[in-house]
């Protein structure tokens, strides 16, 4: 078995066997792609004073299990605030794109106190923040039927308080990574939540997998703070319109509260 999700190869970077998705053999699922260019985005530049704040992902069509060319572009520059640009294709075809805002975070001197005003706001904002039951009260349930032995699915830890892949309706899963995103590397908070935020449309499911299709193109993640720890959670729901269209909501959490914020636009069919 692979080491990683991805192997640096030059400029480039060979996706792994634990990539891949529950769907196609030789397609990924996208939050190992997603994690790969929230990687590239936050490294971009040598600035250590801002936070990735919000990043829209564009799942332009499957992205191969194969060697990939990831570009990044500064698309606007700014003292308080950046947007980055991030680009995977493949065989010379843009396969997933990333925008990225970067806003610069407060300089206050450690153990100092927040800015007078700040700190009730902080208290505030405490409320209705309730973190659910932590993964050891959770069970790693049966994954969506796949014919193969290793994927997404075994590369990453799961462990549900509420729902289930194959039980239609709201769900909240923990998720940990069992291997690092690139060889050597320790997952940054950022690539723990984007390698997850993914899924939130899959253990929410609504509708009959084996009888119909929810596809999401794209991905938009809202950060206002990086977990702490291995472990995140997605508390997701998906709604239907009866136009063939849904969403996708996931809020993210760490064992302190949440984190983050997900959204998922949905193409709703039934299987040909």
């Amino acid at each position: 078995m692979s080491e990683a999700f991805f192997i640096p190869d030059d400029d480039r970077f060979v996706a792994t066997e634990l990539t891949r998705g529950p769907w196609d053999a030789g397609a990924q699922h996208a939050g190992p792609p997603a994690a790969l260019l929230g990687r590239a985005i936050e490294r971009f530049g040598a600035r250590d004073d801002v936070q990735v704040v919000r990043l829209t992902f564009e799942i332009l069509r499957p992205v191969p299990i194969a060697t990939l060319e990831l570009e990044t572009t500064l698309l606007r520059g700014g003292r308080r605030v950046e947007v980055i640009g991030a680009s995977l294709g493949s065989a010379g075809t843009e396969v997933m794109r990333a925008t990225g805002v970067r806003i610069r975070t407060l300089d206050s001197p450690a153990g100092a106190e927040a800015p007078q005003g700040l700190e009730a706001a902080l208290a505030d904002g405490l409320e209705d923040r309730k973190v659910p039951p932590g993964p050891e009260h959770g069970e790693p349930l049966r994954f969506f039927p796949t014919k193969h032995g290793v994927g997404y699915n075994t590369a990453m830890e799961w462990r549900f308080v509420e729902g289930a892949f194959l039980e239609p309706g709201p769900a909240t899963v923990w998720m940990r990574m069992r291997h690092p995103l690139v060889p050597g590397e320790e997952p940054t908070p950022l690539q723990r939540v984007l390698i997850a935020a993914d899924s939130g449309n899959g253990v929410s499911s609504v509708l009959d997998w084996r009888q119909w299709l929810f596809i999401n193109p794209d991905l938009t993640v809202y950060l206002h703070r990086p977990p702490e720890g291995e472990w995140v959670c997605l508390q997701a729901r998906t709604t239907l319109e009866p136009a063939g269209l849904g969403l996708a909501e996931s809020t993210i959490f760490d064992r302190a509260g949440p984190v983050a914020r997900g959204l998922q636009s949905l193409f709703v069919a039934k299987r040909p």
